[in-house]
């Protein structure tokens, strides 16, 4: 996503047996960007895909709005286009026919809606939900796999809220938890049900960010299962798990580098032999990263150098660098990775 703030584009790529990209149209979502440099919105999950990747999920943060499309391989055909319900949208998160969506600006707050089969959303009443504070930083919510918790991640309080999901597709009153670790950015789920956050660790630190993984308890409250586990990098703020549910990688932005662990079943983090497993040329600021529904490739969005990093899953976990994609403009305010 261009996040650009006169026009908002999705750019589509085709993608080869091997890995490499084919870059093809764009798209319009109708709305605007924020405009901006290197990861304005601060956020992940700013594009998101549907559980079975027939829609994508776009947010307009510079005109307040979601954008929806439906999806047929590298074609996209917009399909709604929806006010977000507060200001700045940053990020969106989808379970069968329930959507949330984040909003950072004014009264940081989340937004629920009902989607129907052909993409068009629907705000459910009553379902504003505002975060610990009126400006908490907001980054990133995921559902839990089962769809009965909402997190969602505040990088100013460094806490990380949890909802439960009512029948009605309303949320619960919010439960702070505490982040394990500084600097809490990211979190997403393992299918197993381990919700897993990155941190950025303690400012001023080097190489002192990590990732911790969570077990939800009944009454919404956070358990710790490993407690920021080092990434050996410096601002790992994105994270995607394999397909599968066995390993999760960080991109590390500030070391151009990518981290990654394997995921027990209890939901214990163990770091790949040597924990950085992948190396992004220099300068490249790898952003949001994404991996193929089949698990095989693993994509960073870099916007140091106007480029899309390409690496090939191995069983074992370890990443073998397939070149970049280039073409992109550097520096130029792109947030928002999915890939298929």
């Amino acid at each position: 996503m261009t996040n650009a703030a006169g026009k908002n584009e999705i750019i589509a790529y085709d993608r080869d047996a091997y890995g490499s990209l084919r870059e093809g149209r764009h798209f319009l979502t109708g709305g605007r960007g924020s405009g901006g440099t290197t990861d304005p919105l601060g956020s992940q999950g700013s594009l998101t895909l549907s559980q079975d990747h027939s829609l994508l999920f776009a947010v307009n943060a510079g005109s307040g709005e979601i954008s929806v499309f439906q999806v047929q391989g590298s074609s996209l055909t917009l399909a709604d286009k929806e006010p977000s319900g507060g200001a700045a949208p940053v990020a969106v998160a989808q379970f069968g026919s329930l959507v949330y969506v984040v909003n950072e600006g004014a009264a940081s707050n989340v937004v629920g809606f009902h989607l129907a089969g052909n993409g068009k959303l629907k705000q459910i009443a009553s379902s504003t939900a505002f975060l610990s504070t009126a400006n908490s930083g907001p980054a990133s919510l995921a559902f839990s796999p089962d769809g009965q918790f909402l997190l969602v991640t505040e990088k100013l309080t460094n806490s990380i809220d949890v909802f439960h999901v009512q029948i009605n597709g309303t949320l619960a009153p919010i439960k702070v938890n505490p982040s394990a670790g500084p600097g809490v950015f990211a979190v997403v789920f393992a299918p197993n049900g381990t919700a897993i956050a990155v941190e950025t660790g303690p400012a001023g630190g080097t190489n002192a960010s990590a990732i911790s993984s969570y077990s939800i308890l009944a009454n919404a409250g956070l358990l710790p299962i490993s407690t920021s586990v080092p990434t050996l990098a410096s601002a790992t703020c994105w994270q995607a798990v394999t397909p599968n549910g066995s390993f999760v990688y960080t991109s590390n932005a500030a070391s151009a580098t990518i981290s990654g662990f394997a995921i027990g079943t209890t939901g214990t983090l163990t770091p790949l032999a040597g924990t950085v497993v992948a190396t992004n040329p220099a300068g490249s600021t790898n952003l949001d990263l994404a991996i193929s529904d089949d698990g095989k490739f693993l994509y960073t969005l870099n916007s140091g150098t106007g480029t899309i990093s390409i690496f090939g899953i191995d069983q074992d976990g370890t990443l073998t660098s397939l070149g970049d994609a280039d073409g992109l403009s550097a520096s130029a305010g792109f947030n928002g990775i999915a890939a298929f």
